[in-house]
């Protein structure tokens, strides 16, 4: 990842994890592009890794949808083959993906994807009762 993107994800995971407590835990990273040894890239291959995954995944199903898979790129950057052909057969099963580009874009899809956005709050509303029982 482009250090421009990774600080671009960085701030929206604070972001989101201060707005979002109930969902911190449910906000994971992908680290595809972690430099590794030839030994450990294929130790990570067989434990699961699989090239194309999205930057972040956010695993809280909503709308229809198993969880929200989100991709950091640059205003200018483009996916490559691998993660066209990982949205595509994740959209396939049924989980929303959004390719990201800047930190009100983050912050939009995020609200709207989790019930929030023009200060709906019925999810969040749900949640906090659940927890009280």
């Amino acid at each position: 990842m482009k250090h421009s993107e990774s600080r671009l994800q960085q701030s929206c995971v604070r972001w989101f994890r201060l707005a979002y407590p109930e969902y911190s835990w449910c906000l994971i990273s992908v680290p595809n592009g972690v430099a590794t040894s030839a030994t450990q890239g294929r130790i990570l291959k067989a434990e699961g890794m699989v090239a194309g995954a999205s930057d972040l995944l956010l695993l809280v199903p909503r709308h229809g949808f198993g969880c929200l898979c989100l991709e950091f790129k640059t205003k200018d950057g483009r996916q490559s083959d691998s993660q066209k052909i990982w949205q595509r057969e994740t959209e396939k099963v049924g989980n929303k993906y959004v390719i990201i580009r800047s930190f009100d874009q983050f912050r939009a899809v995020t609200e709207e994807y989790l019930g929030y956005a023009n200060g709906i709050e019925t999810e969040r509303k749900t949640l906090k009762g659940k927890r009280s029982l």
